[in-house]
């Protein structure tokens, strides 16, 4: 495991480089969004997702959630539908809100449910530069069932093992995860209430 300081409004392109080097070769990445810190890894590399599943103890049958750096990559991964679908997607992102739609192909089905996928673009320029390959997966940095923690150090202690690059930002002030939406139905619904307002449809 390695450990790195960084300033996450003015990061080390360096070193997110060497992320994401760590990321192609089926690495995990311990890194900040504008929430929680989160789990990183190549959704397209199928043993790489697993290992995120084995670090948290998750439940395979639950997906995990996708990170983009814009809404133009959503489009390649997802059916995002019609144009208030869009003005939903501008009016919100980036910010703190998974919003879920039905997939397309070559997301693995670990990162969906039901054909279906969560969809993250952070307000946080380092999660959003770690994408600028290929999406990652973006889930919570907790074991499954135990309190989500905000500062990486007791992370680390929690998860124990199996992180290969974590991303130091320090203690994060917002603890609450994303606020989750489904844009599979004919009007947006709330499926979770996290951080951030949603602005109107």
């Amino acid at each position: 495991m390695k450990i790195v300081q960084m300033d996450q409004n003015n990061p080390d392109l360096d070193l997110i480089d060497e992320a994401i080097e760590v990321l192609t070769s089926g690495g995990v990445v311990l890194y900040p969004t504008d929430t929680v810190y989160g789990l990183g890894a190549n959704v397209f590399n199928e043993k790489a997702v697993e290992k995120v599943y084995n670090i948290k103890n998750r439940d395979y049958f639950k997906p995990l959630s996708v990170c983009v750096s814009s809404i133009d990559e959503i489009l390649l991964i997802a059916d995002v539908g019609n144009n208030k679908t869009h003005q939903i997607l501008k009016n919100n992102l980036p910010g703190p809100f998974t919003f879920i739609f039905y997939k397309k192909e070559p997301i693995h089905n670990y990162a969906t449910k039901n054909h279906k996928v969560g969809i993250r673009i952070p307000e946080n320029i380092i999660s959003r530069k770690l994408t600028q390959s290929f999406p990652i997966t973006t889930t919570s940095a907790n074991l499954s069932g135990k309190k989500t923690l905000n500062n990486p150090d007791e992370i680390i202690n929690q998860l124990n093992e199996g992180i290969d690059f974590v991303i130091d930002v320090g203690r994060l002030k917002q603890s609450e995860p994303s606020t989750i939406v489904d844009l599979t139905k004919k009007e947006p619904k709330i499926l979770r209430k996290g951080s951030g307002i949603l602005k109107s449809f």
